[in-house]
C-alpha cells in the first residue's frame, strides 16, 4: 500500500455524494441491472449482484428500486448496457479513471472527453493510467466509541484473510485480494460495524495536488461523476489536508 488514506477522500466528498443521492440510485440501479443480466437474480447464487445489492442497502436506496432493477434485468426489452473503462489525466497530472455503463458508447465518450477537455486535464489511450491502479476489497471500521487497539484490528482482520491494515485515529482502513472480499467482510461484521465495504480501485502511488489546482481537479471530478453513464471515478489524488 502506499500510505494513501482513501478514507480521507471519502469522507471529504461525502457531503457532495449525498447531495446527489437521486442520481446515485440510478446508477446504483444500472448496476444491479448488469450483475442481474450477467449472472442471473438470485444474489446468493450471484457474488456480484450480492455485492451491488450491498451498495445500495449502504445507500439507503428503497427495497422496490432494487426489485425494480432486477424484474427489468429478467423481463423482456431491457435496455443493453456495456461497460466502458476511461483514463486520462486531470490538472496537476492527476491520472483519472472511469468507470461507465452506457447504451450508447459514442454519447458516453463525448461527454467523458468534454469533462476532461473543459477542467484542465485530457483523456488518454486504453491502458494509459489503469496500470496505476490495483483492484482491491476495501473496508473502513470508524474508531469513534470503538474500543479496539491497532494490535487487537490488525489480527481480527488477518486472521479474516486481509491483506494490509492501515490505522489512523479515526478509522482502521483494511485492504483484500478481490476473491476474499465476502469471506473477510463477513467474518469482520460479525464483530463490528462496517462503515464502508467495497470493491475498489486503489492507487499504486499517490499525486500530492497542489492548493491552486484543488478546485479545478474537484470540478473535473464532480462533472464526471454528474455524467448519466458514469458509475465510479478513481484519481491517484492525494488531496492538501483542510486546516
Amino acid at each position: 500500500m502506499s500510505g494513501h488514506s482513501k478514507w480521507h477522500n471519502i469522507q471529504g466528498r461525502k457531503n457532495a455524494q449525498d447531495a446527489k443521492r437521486g442520481k446515485i440510485f440510478q446508477k446504483i440501479s444500472r448496476e444491479i441491472y448488469m450483475a442481474a443480466k450477467a449472472g442471473g437474480p438470485d444474489p446468493d447464487g450471484n457474488p456480484q449482484l450480492r455485492l451491488v445489492m450491498d451498495k445500495a442497502r449502504s445507500a439507503n436506496m428503497p427495497k422496490d428500486n432494487i426489485k425494480r432493477a432486477i424484474d427489468k434485468a429478467t423481463g423482456a426489452g431491457g435496455a443493453d448496457y456495456e461497460e466502458i473503462t476511461y483514463e486520462g489525466y486531470g490538472p496537476a497530472g492527476v491520472a483519472v479513471l472511469v468507470h461507465a455503463l452506457t447504451d450508447n458508447r459514442n454519447r458516453t465518450a463525448s461527454a467523458v472527453r468534454g469533462d476532461f477537455n473543459r477542467n484542465g486535464g485530457n483523456l488518454g489511450e486504453s491502458g494509459s493510467v489503469s496500470f496505476m491502479f490495483n483492484r482491491k476489497g476495501y473496508i473502513a471500521i470508524s474508531r469513534e466509541d470503538l474500543d479496539v487497539d491497532e494490535d487487537t484490528m490488525e489480527l481480527a482482520a488477518i486472521e479474516a484473510g486481509a491483506d494490509d491494515v492501515q490505522t489512523s485515529d479515526e478509522v482502521f482502513e483494511i485492504y483484500t485480494d478481490p476473491k476474499d472480499f465476502d469471506s473477510v467482510r463477513d467474518a469482520l461484521q460479525k464483530d463490528y460495524d462496517l462503515d464502508t465495504a467495497e470493491l475498489t480501485m486503489v492507487p499504486t502511488t499517490t499525486t500530492e495536488v497542489p492548493a491552486n489546482k484543488v478546485e479545478q481537479l474537484q470540478r473535473l471530478i464532480d462533472k464526471l461523476e454528474d455524467e448519466d453513464d458514469v458509475s465510479e471515478v478513481f484519481t491517484t489524488a492525494e488531496f492538501p489536508d483542510e486546516d
